[in-house]
């Protein structure tokens, strides 16, 4: 499940290039959003999704790896 990267709030400031462990953004050549060129090879660490200045890069994250949160009730002591 890839990243998506919302290319009209876009500011083409490559840093998720830089950022990325696993060189999966590539530049683009023409200077628009960058290319999601490798999305296999995303761990999805969220250090593109972090470093985003603009907040653009949303994360796709498989089931198995969706956090799940319960309510654990209180219990009185």
């Amino acid at each position: 499940m890839p990243m998506h990267i919302r290319s009209e709030d876009c500011i083409n400031c490559n840093i998720c290039v830089e950022i990325c462990p696993e060189d999966v953004y590539l530049p683009d050549e023409n200077g628009a959003t960058p290319l999601v060129k490798y999305p296999e090879e995303c761990f999805h660490c969220g250090a593109c999704m972090m470093d985003c200045p603009k907040g653009c890069i949303e994360l796709r994250l498989p089931p198995a790896l969706r956090p799940r949160f319960l309510r654990i009730k209180d219990k009185a002591l």
